[in-house]
């Protein structure tokens, strides 16, 4: 991965704000089955059982987290996923969970209870 697409922490916070939420998980799936542009926000509320102004909020805090983007068509937004974000995301997030999960030298695995 090049410097342009590192993700900063606060960025990676972000963005996982945004996904700790089952309907914003959902919207992220509904709009990667789609074409690019062509899926507006009435188009993702036909898919799940909310109210049209609930999942404009939802889309918002993703748009917001730079999880999608949008794209005007005539008078409708249509909404697209940005892989290379979700992508950057998967990187920094594993590498996080790589230095975090990795042993540091000369220390044993950490205590399951507290000394007495």
């Amino acid at each position: 991965m090049n410097e342009t697409t590192t993700m900063q922490d606060e960025e990676i916070a972000s963005a996982l704000r945004a996904l700790g939420h089952p309907v914003r998980l959902s919207i992220l799936r509904i709009l990667a089955t789609q074409l690019p542009g062509d899926c507006c926000c009435t188009d993702v509320t036909q898919c799940l059982p909310l109210a049209q102004s609930t999942v404009s909020q939802h889309i918002k805090v993703l748009l917001e987290a730079g999880l999608v983007e949008r794209h005007a068509r005539g008078t409708r937004n249509c909404y697209t996923v940005r892989h290379d974000r979700l992508e950057a995301l998967g990187d920094a997030v594993g590498g996080l969970i790589t230095g975090l999960a990795a042993p540091v030298a000369g220390r044993g695995a950490p205590a399951l209870t507290e000394p007495a």
